[in-house]
C-alpha cells in the first residue's frame, strides 16, 4: 500500500498477491458522510483490462486452491480472523468515517465478521458429502461437494465488513477463487479487510480485489468468460441485470435485493418492547438496512397508545457524527441516498401521508457539512403509496392502522418483496398464524425485524432473493456442486 502527499491514502487493487494501481492510474475519492469535505481514501478506477487481469489470476489459481484441501483452507481462514480482530478499531474507525454508521454499530459489524470467519473456518473439518446405499452391495456410493471455480463477488455500501466476508469466507473454505468488488462508496474500508486476507499468507490469485464503477468493472466482472458464479447484494434493478446475464451464459448466481419489511403490533402486544424494537429496527443505521422496518402495522386497538409512546421515544433519539460519543443515528451514507431519502418524504407528503415527525434536513453548525435528516414517521399510509411499496432505505416510518391480525398479515404481504417480518403478540394461535401466512424468507416473533444469526440461514422471497440462502450451512448450497462417486472393485 503507498501514502500519497495528502492526508488521504491511496488504496490499490490486489490481484494475484501484488497491491497495483489501474492501468490508466485514474483514482476515486471516498467521502466522509457527516463531514463531505473530508477525504476518506482514494481507489482506484479499475480499468477492463484490470477486471481481466484479476479474472485470469483466479482462474490460474484455482485448481491449486481446491487441491490444497479444506482443512488448510480453513486453517487460513482462523488466520485472517484473528489478523481482523487485531485491527479492529481501526477498521470500524473507517467504517463510520466512509458511511456514516456509528462507532458502536462499527465496532460490532468488524466482531461480527470475525465470527463468520471463525465459522467458516471450522466448515474445514465438517463433512463434504454423504455415504449413500447402493443397490450393488459390492460397490461404494458417494457424495462429495465440488467448488464453481471463480466466484464474483460484489457488494453493498451498508454493511463494508459482514457482507463481503459471509460471501468470501464460503467461497473460499469451500474451494472457489475470488474476485471482489465492492460497492465505491465503501472501498477504503473493503480494502482494509482485503488487507488482513493478504497478511494471512494466502497462495496467488486466491483472493482479487478490484474497484471502480458498476457499470465497468460490476457489469465486466458479471460478464466475464472464465467467471463461473456470481453472488451480489444491492439493488433490485442491478440485481434482475446479474441474473439476465448470468442465465444467458448459464453460470450460477445468487441475489439479495430489497425489503419493505413489515411490523406487526397486535392488540396484546407488549408495547414498549414493540416501540424499542420499531426504532432499532428501522432507524438503527440510519435505517440503511435490507431487513430494517420500513412498514409499522398496528391493530386499531391500541394504535393511539403505541403511535404516542413511539414518538415520546423517537425524540431521545440523537443525530450527529458517529466518531462522537452518544450519537444513536449518523447520516445517509452519501449525498446520493441522502436525495433519495428527501424525495421520499416529499413523496410521501404530495401522495396524501400525514407526516406526524420528523423527516427535516438538518443544516446547524454541527450538520452542515454532512447528510443529516431526522428520522420521519407517516401515518394514514395506504398500501398503494410509494413509501408502502418502494424501498426507501433512510430513517422513515410508515405507520398503518388495521382492524385484526388477519388483516395486518394481508396488508404486511402486499409487497413485491418478501425478506424479514416480524410480530409482536403475547398470543400463541397469532404468531403461529403469522409463521405459517407471512411471505418472508426471514420471520421474527417479538423481536426486530432487522438482523439474523450468523449460523442461520438469511435470505428472502419474492422480489428479495433467489431462493438460495446465505450464511449458515445453507451458503454450502451456493458454492458447491455435488458429485456423486460410484465406486466397485474389478
Amino acid at each position: 500500500m503507498s501514502q500519497t502527499k495528502t492526508a488521504a491514502q491511496t488504496f490499490f487493487n490486489f490481484i494475484n498477491n501484488e497491491w497495483k494501481q489501474s492501468s490508466d492510474h485514474d483514482v476515486i475519492a471516498s467521502y466522509n458522510p457527516a463531514n463531505k469535505e473530508e477525504v476518506v481514501g482514494l481507489v482506484q478506477k479499475s480499468s477492463d483490462a484490470d477486471l481481466d487481469e484479476a479474472v485470469n489470476a483466479a482462474h490460474n489459481a484455482k485448481k491449486g486452491w481446491r487441491k490444497l484441501g479444506q482443512v488448510a483452507r480453513g486453517q487460513l481462514l482462523y488466520k485472517v480472523a484473528n489478523i481482523i480482530e487485531e485491527n479492529l478499531e481501526d477498521i470500524a474507525e473507517t467504517m463510520t468515517r466512509e458511511m456514516g454508521k456509528t462507532l458502536p454499530e462499527a465496532k460490532g459489524e468488524t466482531a461480527r465478521g470475525v465470527a463468520i470467519l471463525r465459522y467458516y473456518a471450522g466448515e474445514g473439518m465438517r463433512s463434504d458429502g454423504d455415504t449413500i446405499p447402493s443397490t450393488d452391495p459390492d460397490a461404494l456410493m458417494f457424495t462429495r461437494r465440488t467448488p464453481l471455480g471463480v466466484v464474483g463477488v460484489i457488494t453493498p455500501w451498508n454493511f463494508p465488513v459482514a457482507i463481503p466476508i459471509w460471501k468470501i469466507a464460503p467461497a473460499l473454505v469451500y474451494g472457489n477463487t475470488v474476485v471482489f468488488k465492492p460497492a465505491t462508496e465503501a472501498a477504503v474500508t473493503a480494502a482494509k479487510v482485503v488487507e488482513c486476507f493478504a497478511k494471512a499468507g494466502f497462495p496467488q490469485g486466491v483472493l482479487n480485489f478490484i474497484t471502480g464503477s458498476g457499470s465497468v468493472i460490476g457489469q465486466g466482472l458479471i460478464d466475464h468468460p472464465l467467471l463461473n458464479g456470481i453472488t451480489f447484494t444491492g439493488s433490485e434493478g442491478v440485481g434482475k441485470n446479474v441474473a439476465k446475464s448470468a442465465t444467458e451464459r448459464g453460470i450460477k448466481f445468487q441475489l439479495e435485493m430489497g425489503g419493505k419489511n413489515p411490523v406487526i403490533v397486535a392488540k396484546d402486544a407488549d408495547l414498549q418492547l414493540a416501540v424499542d424494537a420499531v426504532l432499532s429496527g428501522g432507524l438503527k443505521s440510519t435505517g440503511q438496512k435490507c431487513t430494517a422496518t420500513s412498514r409499522v402495522i398496528v391493530e386499531a386497538d391500541i394504535y393511539d397508545q403505541f403511535k404516542e409512546l413511539l414518538l415520546n421515544k423517537i425524540d431521545e433519539i440523537t443525530i450527529g457524527d458517529g466518531l462522537k460519543d452518544g450519537i444513536w443515528m449518523g447520516p445517509c451514507a452519501s449525498e446520493s441516498q441522502f436525495n433519495t431519502v428527501c424525495s421520499y418524504i416529499e413523496k410521501g407528503k404530495q401522495e396524501g401521508a400525514s407526516l406526524i415527525y420528523g423527516g427535516e434536513v438538518l443544516t446547524d453548525e454541527e450538520y452542515q457539512n454532512g447528510f443529516f435528516v431526522r428520522p420521519a414517521v407517516f401515518e394514514n399510509v395506504n398500501s398503494d403509496m410509494s413509501i408502502a411499496q418502494e424501498e426507501i432505505f433512510g430513517p422513515v416510518l410508515a405507520l398503518m392502522k388495521v382492524d385484526s391480525l388477519e388483516k395486518a398479515i394481508d396488508v404486511a404481504n402486499d409487497s413485491k418483496y418478501g425478506l424479514s417480518a416480524s410480530i409482536f403478540t403475547r398470543n400463541i394461535s397469532s404468531f403461529l398464524s403469522f409463521i405459517d401466512d407471512m411471505e418472508a424468507g426471514l420471520v421474527r416473533v417479538n423481536a426486530e425485524s432487522a438482523g439474523v444469526e450468523l449460523q442461520a440461514p438469511f435470505g428472502g422471497m419474492k422480489a428479495s432473493s433467489t431462493g438460495t440462502r446465505e450464511q449458515g450451512e445453507a451458503a454450502k448450497e451456493f458454492y458447491t456442486s455435488i458429485k456423486t462417486v460410484f465406486v466397485k472393485g474389478s
